[in-house]
């Protein structure tokens, strides 16, 4: 949580002195524990949820952009937001940040995208 937004999480840590970074904390804790990026050899998968739970898979063989973006903050603790679309729909379909090394998830992709080209 630290690495991927370390203003927001100091800002929290100044709140619990008055017992409102907990609540904060806590949420930020149970969205960060129920998202889960996998990437196999066909497709990407987005789960999102701990008690309901929203599923967002993109077959490699429709990727049609991977997009990786690092705040400064990011780039020095080494996490970013991937983001990718597919020739099926107009935007973004699965959009996370936090991800520890980014390119190392980008390139796993893009391999396995030019695979199936």
């Amino acid at each position: 949580m630290f690495r991927n937004r370390p203003v927001e999480f100091c800002i929290t840590c100044l709140l619990c002195v008055v017992l409102v970074g907990f609540v904060v904390f806590f949420i930020w804790w149970v969205r960060c524990k129920g998202t889960t990026l996998t990437v196999s050899s066909e497709r990407t998968r987005l789960r999102r949820g701990i008690l309901s739970k929203s599923i967002t898979e993109v077959w490699h063989q429709d990727v049609r952009n991977v997009q990786l973006k690092q705040t400064l903050f990011q780039r020095l603790f080494g996490v970013g937001m991937i983001g990718i679309s597919s020739a099926g729909q107009s935007g973004v379909e699965i959009s996370v940040s936090g991800i520890p090394d980014p390119e190392v998830i980008k390139s796993l992709i893009d391999t396995h995208r030019m695979r199936r080209a």
